[in-house]
């Protein structure tokens, strides 16, 4: 698992840790670690064309220094300052020592570029300085970011202006929220993480990415003794005249997310429709573990959702199912309630900008758990799972652009149900369909349908459990 940690708590475990070392050991770990990871990038080092770009801080000084190691491997090392008259002293003696040399421009051709103009303390848009030598980063140069790329903002993945699209980012004792959560981890590139220390000193982390592991030791499977309802029947009360097609694809991803049964609730003819494509449903009202309410039911399902909230089982809410919630009733329910908003959603269930919620998720998911007190499940480019109350905020990796159709979130929300179903909470059941589900779209490639997806799931899992 990947865990993630803000500005400050890393900043207080830095400040603890050189407390006990030399002064600058910290930083020499940080440029060697950075150094490595460009070796490996580069064809050869020696004879290489590589280009630093330099803020005034330390991470100026990290990106100098690792420049330093480079240059007596025999690369031609150019730094350009963001600020010549603010330059970290002792990294650009040392890479001056080594070869290197300061200049005014961005020379036209490179075969490396390092972004060591802002660090993690870095918030808003760049300086004008900073963004115009991100405008001269030469065409087909890897790029490599410097614990983060600049005009990135480390806490939440905002970009508010230019930033760096790297290639590659090297961090430097623990990963920041914003290389987990879009925009920002769209612009990180491949993640290298370098140690140089602070595990031993970090506290719990803010954020955190499920991987093949970590999703594998949480898929319930069957033992010798289940049958069909030990294993959990999941509820799905979705569907209606005008959105038949939303109960069939909540029941293909229920079928395939680990439960015993899907009972179907809801009118005779999209019944029909259900039971024409899965045979295997329940038809009616009768005993659940789990429901699943709110998919295609349209402006008539208020009483439906009201009647599932108010049984003592976990309960998923989704598409429009959400409307009209009363953060009171929800924060007094006994069970777990799941919500599933997408980024529209969550900005009508908090009254505020579709485009405040777009530009600061990791927010607003932390802030729809707690109005609420339940798990929610962020959909989106980065799909983000927050606890209902402490604990880290889960962010999925699996995502794809194509998951962007009609119907995709149908299929997550049959699965997330179902896993509730089987027994994991809410906030494993959310984090794990999400997982599945970017995984299925994975491997079906696209352009995808939703139904196609569904149908993925099944070899998704069989993949996590294959590596773990």
């Amino acid at each position: 698992m990947r865990t993630a940690y803000s500005v400050e708590t890393v900043r207080a475990a830095e400040r603890e840790l050189m407390a006990r070392l030399p002064e600058g050991t910290l930083m020499q770990r940080a440029a060697a670690g950075l150094a490595a990871v460009c070796v490996r990038l580069l064809p050869r080092v020696y004879g290489s064309r590589v280009v630093l770009l330099v803020g005034p801080g330390d991470n100026g000084g990290d990106t100098l220094y690792a420049g330093a190691k480079l240059a007596r491997r025999g690369a031609g090392v150019t730094a350009v300052a963001m600020d010549p008259e603010r330059v970290h002293a002792g990294g650009l003696a040392a890479l001056r020592a080594a070869g290197g040399r300061l200049e005014a421009a961005v020379p036209g051709r490179a075969d490396l570029v390092l972004d060591g103009l802002v660090g993690i303390g870095g918030r808003g848009a760049l300086r004008p300085a900073a963004a115009a030598l991100v405008e001269r980063i030469p065409a087909g140069a890897v790029v490599v970011a410097v614990d983060l790329p600049s005009g990135v903002d480390a806490d939440t993945g905002e970009v508010a202006g230019a930033a760096v699209a790297a290639d590659v980012t090297v961090t430097f004792g623990a990963y920041k929220p914003g290389l987990l959560i879009d925009p920002g981890a769209s612009r990180a590139g491949a993640l290298h993480l370098v140690d140089i220390g602070l595990g031993e000193v970090l506290p719990a982390p803010e954020a955190e990415a499920l991987q093949h592991a970590g999703v594998a030791g949480l898929l319930p499977e069957p033992t010798p003794s289940s049958d069909k309802y030990r294993r959990g029947v999941l509820g799905v009360v979705a569907g209606s005249a005008r959105y038949p097609g939303a109960a069939v694809l909540a029941v293909a991803g229920a079928l395939r997310g680990g439960a015993g049964a899907v009972r179907y609730v809801g009118p005779p003819a999209v019944a029909d429709a259900v039971l024409a494509r899965y045979p295997e449903t329940l038809i009616g009202t009768g005993r659940v573990q789990a429901w699943v309410v709110g998919p295609g039911l349209g402006d008539e399902g208020g009483p439906e959702v009201r009647e599932a909230l108010a049984q003592p089982v976990p309960v998923l809410v989704d598409a429009d199912g959400l409307r009209g919630l009363d953060p009171g009733e929800l924060r007094a329910r006994a069970a777990p309630t799941l919500l599933t908003p997408h980024a529209g959603e969550a900005a009508a269930l908090l009254g505020v900008a579709r485009e405040t919620v777009e530009a600061g998720r990791l927010e607003a998911v932390r802030g729809l758990a707690e109005r609420y007190g339940a798990v929610t499940l962020l959909k989106g480019s980065t799909t983000l799972i927050a606890p209902a109350g402490p604990g880290p905020v889960r962010v999925n990796p699996t995502g794809t652009p194509w998951l962007a159709t009609a119907g995709s979130g149908d299929v997550l929300s049959g699965l997330a149900g179902s896993l509730l179903a089987a027994g994991l909470p809410a906030v494993d059941a959310g984090s794990v369909a999400a997982y599945l589900h970017g995984l299925a779209a994975r491997l079906t490639g696209g352009p995808l349908l939703a139904h196609q997806v569904a149908e993925a799931l099944p070899r998704a899992w069989r993949e996590v459990a294959r590596r773990h």
